[in-house]
């Protein structure tokens, strides 16, 4: 640069001409001329300059970078690795190949970088107020001591960041639908709009061109509540970042430790409190609290319909010859009642229950939904319990007595025909008091103790079961004497009456 301010001062201030400018400095003329007259001196923006990657490859990389271009096609585990593209150049290439590994190992983990990733930006979105993402989680919890890998829907309102959460042993429809009505109880209304990803709950089929077959149920969902249903592209869980954000936030706040509960159902109850709770904290980025800024999305929400909606699924399925069926392409299995055998019942299923209705669609037997991809039994012993009391006799050929725990066969072992009938019923009354569980409990005791009058049997249920507070032996005070425990001698009365014969027989 001093040298060019030399040469505009030698023509401008000193009044030379190119030609000495140019002797005198050695310049070319034209060069002369440039700088005389050039009249933008802004600096040039710089150029970004892409250093050649290991030139001594260049030779060689169309090769490297068709071979992973074509294992974009194959598994995984079958695509070349550095050490096997560096084998290959050697054996196409053999002594003209003069490459060393370690070149060939750094060009290709940058290229496979740029050919197997994709380099996205993802812009700041502004969320309309009442819009809502939903999605599910894992988490594990136990319930009355058992432990579950479960399942939790999420529905979290980006505008204010204010989420609530329900926890399933499933994921299936009936608690995708349960999860959000119960949300929407609870808030009052529905989000006009909601965001999905495209499980199989909700989308049969995903269109070219964006479109989505949507399952008849959730389109029935979708109507009966009015809001619109958006849906992200395939593996494009940013689209819902809100809620895939709350998911983490749920768990890591909500749901550790792992919980314990005894009813599911209200552990949910409780987990929307924690949620209204949770709104008082500050939003992370905008002004105000969370409560705050969800009256805005409250303000935007639709009524909730006046007929409430059934979230259940009914099926009709085929009981074999113990009046039992199978669900979960046979994993599953539950009772129905022995008059039900070889014949077909109709089934609720909920989320939380599987419900046996009769052909008047009242409620027979409900158990506890089966959940996992393994081999359980449910097993509702109340109506098999009055079956057996009404017909003892042929308990042992009726094939439900090979079914009955080995407690209560041991002690139907020890009594009389006419007995059983009596003690059948007694464990029925039991069962539907509290459960057949704690019923076989209360025969176990009784077999421990030896007692198997009905009496005793009752009482011993009562004493194990009903909470009655066990009293501890009252201490008297020395002071009081020890009396002798007095038994009664009957012999006097016999005497008393023989006597009173004999004066009858006399008169």
């Amino acid at each position: 640069m001093t040298q060019i301010k030399n040469i505009r001062k030698m023509y401008f201030e000193e009044g030379k001409n190119i030609s000495q400018i140019a002797r005198e400095t050695g310049y070319d003329r034209k060069t002369v001329r440039k700088y005389i007259e050039k009249d933008d001196w802004n600096k040039e923006l710089p150029k970004i300059k892409n250093e050649p990657l290991f030139p001594k490859l260049d030779p060689y990389k169309a090769d490297i970078d068709a071979w992973l271009i074509e294992d974009k096609k194959v598994k995984r585990k079958q695509r070349h690795t550095a050490k096997r593209i560096y084998v290959r150049l050697l054996e196409k290439y053999k002594d003209r190949f003069d490459c060393s590994y370690r070149s060939v190992a750094g060009y290709v983990a940058i290229k496979r970088k740029e050919i197997f990733s994709e380099n996205k930006c993802y812009l700041p979105l502004e969320h309309k107020p009442g819009e809502a993402q939903v999605d599910f989680g894992d988490a594990d919890f136990y319930e009355n001591g058992k432990l579950y890998n479960g399942k939790y829907l999420n529905l979290s309102f980006p505008h204010s960041n204010k989420g609530y959460l329900q926890v399933f042993k499933g994921e299936n429809q009936e608690c995708l639908f349960e999860g959000l009505k119960t949300i929407f109880e609870h808030i009052g209304g529905v989000p006009p709009r909601m965001w999905f990803d495209n499980a199989s709950t909700m989308v049969v089929k995903v269109i070219k061109g964006g479109g989505r077959t949507l399952t008849d149920d959730f389109v029935r969902f979708m109507e009966h509540y009015r809001f619109e249903a958006v849906f992200c592209n395939v593996d494009a869980g940013h689209e819902k970042g809100n809620v895939e954000n709350k998911v983490g936030y749920h768990r890591r706040n909500m749901l550790v430790p792992v919980p314990r509960f005894e009813d599911i159902i209200k552990f949910n109850q409780e987990l929307l409190i924690q949620c209204e709770e949770d709104a008082r904290r500050e939003h992370y980025r905008k002004e105000g609290t969370i409560e705050e800024l969800y009256k805005e999305d409250a303000a935007a929400l639709l009524e909730l319909p006046r007929v409430a909606f059934d979230t259940s699924k009914y099926i009709t399925v085929k009981t074999n010859g113990y009046g039992k069926f199978l669900l979960n392409d046979g994993l599953h299995e539950y009772s129905a009642a022995p008059k039900y055998a070889n014949t077909r019942v109709l089934v609720k299923l909920t989320a939380y229950h599987v419900i046996v209705l009769d052909e008047n669609h009242r409620e027979m037997v409900r158990h506890n939904r089966l959940y996992g991809d393994y081999k359980q039994t449910s097993m509702q012993w109340l109506p098999y319990l009055n079956q057996l009391a009404r017909r003892p006799g042929a308990l042992k050929y009726t094939g439900i007595y090979n079914m009955l725990p080995q407690p209560v066969k041991e002690y139907l072992e020890t009594l009389s025909k006419p007995d059983k009938g009596k003690v059948l019923r007694v464990i029925a009354d039991l069962t539907q008091e509290n459960s057949f569980e704690k019923a076989v409990e209360t025969i176990s005791t009784a077999l421990s103790y030896g007692v198997t009058d009905i009496d005793s049997l009752i009482n011993l249920h009562n004493r194990l079961h009903e909470k009655i507070p066990q009293l501890k032996p009252v201490s008297l005070p020395e002071h009081i004497p020890h009396l002798r425990r007095y038994e009664p001698n009957f012999m006097i009365y016999d005497k008393i009456l023989e006597r009173q014969v004999q004066r009858d027989a006399s008169s």
